[in-house]
């Protein structure tokens, strides 16, 4: 369960220069600037990554560096397919900004409006997000990624049914608070105020309109000739494979894949009013108020470092700063083993892509940098030694303080764990992030979470640590993840999973224990009558492998198996149900444990 981290390393890595336009010769402003992209790729130990720059509406530079895929050492083009991440968000956007202009909806209607399933946690919620406060992340909502990253989802409308669990930390247009729900959440209005999937919007709108002839929106894309794979740094030093993210259920918020060439189509429309080719792709009055702030992000007060960079506000799916004076309009993107940045300067019609195959990376806001003072006739300024020399030595400095962390001392007993593993096991479930289930394997402990597994190492009592096992290089025992608590009712049997996910509280998971598949002569063992005293319980099967317990006065109870002889009373927390059994195997009593005790009734002959 560990966040996606900043991967450094000095490893060495070859690059190889391929032009997108063997014609036309590099602009003299970018003239010898291989040779400083080529270092960063060695600094920051980066697979491969595409650099498209444009000019008005010329695409003036466009190669590929490095290596798409790693191991086989085939090369990075600017046709080459990366995934863009949160790049993506531009598009949703831009898709309202359609809808805008066809008169089907505003940005300051309350989106329930629009879509009355998109309920809130509270009614003051509910009667005022509008779309704006969508697109600009000032819904009070912090990010709740791990809910669709690490837990998943069947469908949209399963995770759109969670937003209604998602508790607001903040007040509405308080603060600003980046959130992926709140951008998936507009392409499902968008779906269905046209009747037709994201997808098919995003492709017929943009992609066909704007030539963007090899970008797609779902993990499939990457089923092309020259398509990337992504990149990991590990220990440091080595690089690794890493299997490609399927968000395809969380889509417009970052799903799109693309290449430097497609991309440059894209910023090129940006830089020209919303126009491609003497076409109006995207209205021109959405343009401008998209690239201009809507929502403060931070102070953003200049350092004394680099005075010229300060500012920070979110527009409409871009983030806006003041770069070294002039107007700076970007967005970032982050996945499984890509990183992606987008920008163009509108007063200076000037637009830089860089995509990567590395994941966690500072090489796209490096190269992007770099390549925005050549073409803006600024100053050199080693933005990429800078932040080596920083990151190296804030790692010595974390590294010193790790070994002259004193060991945190044991308290007796608190290193014993359950006997019986099966304890922990069973299915965790979160009305806000879905659910895991708990399994034994080879005497060990293991979380499943959509398509992620994590290993349950025991740290004391009920608590352990998680560890990301990866499919291809195994445990990651290097750096642990969150830990979990399991917490216990009265009588000792364990209930709940409580995990510290960045939200405004720990997350409970209640437990629902996995039962254990039974035979209808294997249960009617457990058939009979049983005395309380002035009060007798019947147990009896319904149908082929369902037991029923019925309770004079009282619901008839579902008695659910967990283990040889133990039942739960399904829909009721820290009730079960334990029957005894003879020498000979026969049951003669059941005991039933509940918070205010444990009551022993005999089994009637």
């Amino acid at each position: 369960m560990k966040q996606v981290s900043l991967y450094l390393c000095l490893l060495l890595t070859t690059f190889l220069q391929v032009s997108a336009q063997s014609s036309e010769k590099p602009v003299q402003r970018l003239a010898g600037i291989e040779k400083s992209i080529d270092k960063i790729l060695h600094d920051w130990h980066t697979a491969g990554i595409a650099v498209a720059v444009v000019e008005k509406d010329k695409v003036i530079y466009a190669r590929g560096f490095g290596y798409r895929d790693y191991e086989k050492k085939l090369p990075v083009t600017p046709n080459t397919v990366f995934a863009i991440g949160s790049c993506s968000k531009a598009f949703t956007s831009a898709l309202l900004g359609l809808l805008r202009e066809e008169g089907k909806l505003d940005f300051e209607t309350p989106v329930r409006n629009y879509l009355p399933e998109l309920v809130f946690y509270n009614d003051d919620m509910n009667a005022h997000i509008s779309l704006r406060d969508m697109m600009s992340h000032r819904t009070g909502l912090s990010r709740y990624d791990v809910s669709w990253y690490l837990f998943g989802a069947p469908s949209r409308d399963s995770l759109l049914y969670r937003i209604r669990y998602m508790e607001p930390n903040e007040p509405l247009r308080y603060k600003w608070q980046y959130n992926n729900f709140m951008f998936f959440a507009q392409g499902v209005v968008a779906e269905k105020l046209t009747g037709k999937s994201w997808e098919d919007n995003i492709k017929t709108r943009f992609f066909d309109s704007l030539g963007m002839s090899r970008s797609s929106t779902a993990i499939s894309g990457f089923n092309v000739e020259d398509a990337a794979f992504g990149y990991g740094v590990q220990k440091d030093s080595i690089i690794f494979k890493r299997e490609y993210k399927n968000i395809n259920v969380i889509g417009p918020a970052g799903s799109i894949n693309s290449t430097v060439n497609d991309m440059a189509h894209w910023v090129t429309a940006w830089i020209n009013g919303g126009k491609y080719n003497g076409k109006q792709v995207i209205p021109a009055a959405y343009v401008a108020e998209a690239q201009s702030g809507q929502m403060t992000m931070g102070a953003g007060r200049p350092d004394k470092q680099m005075p010229e960079v300060y500012g920070g506000t979110y527009g409409l799916g871009w983030m806006i700063s003041s770069y070294r004076g002039h107007y700076q309009v970007e967005h970032g993107g982050n996945i499984d083993g890509f990183s992606a940045s987008t920008s163009f300067y509108p007063s200076d019609s000037i637009g830089i892509i860089v995509l990567t195959n590395q994941d966690g990376s500072p090489v796209p806001s490096l190269v992007r940098s770099l390549i925005a003072d050549r073409m803006l006739g600024l100053k050199y300024y080693a933005w990429s030694d800078t932040l080596l020399k920083k990151v190296t030595t804030q790692r010595a400095a974390d590294k010193k303080i790790k070994e002259k962390k004193e060991e945190v001392p044991v308290v007796k007993g608190a290193d014993v764990i359950r006997k019986n593993l099966t304890d922990y096991t069973g299915t965790y479930s979160n009305n806000a992030f879905g659910s895991f289930e708990v399994i034994i394997q080879h005497d060990s402990l293991f979380a499943l979470l959509g398509d992620q597994k994590e290993f349950l190492k025991h740290v004391n009592y009920d608590i352990f640590q998680t560890y990301t096992v990866d499919k291809m290089k195994g445990i990651d025992s290097t750096e642990g993840g969150n830990k979990v608590k399991f917490n216990v009712d009265i009588n000792g049997d364990i209930t709940a999973a409580e995990i510290d996910l960045g939200v405004k509280s720990p997350v409970l998971f209640g437990r629902r224990a996995k039962a254990i598949p039974m035979t209808k002569a294997s249960l009617e063992k457990y058939v009979g009558v049983y005395s309380f005293g002035p009060l007798d319980a019947t147990v009896h099967l319904k149908g082929e492998d369902q037991l029923m317990m019925d309770v004079p006065g009282q619901t008839d109870y579902i008695l659910v198996p967990v283990e040889k002889d133990k039942f739960l009373l399904k829909g009721l927390s820290g009730y079960t149900v334990e029957f005894t059994a003879n020498d000979k195997g026969e049951v003669v009593s059941l005991t039933s444990v509940q918070p205010n005790g444990r009551f022993k009734a005999e089994k009637k002959k």
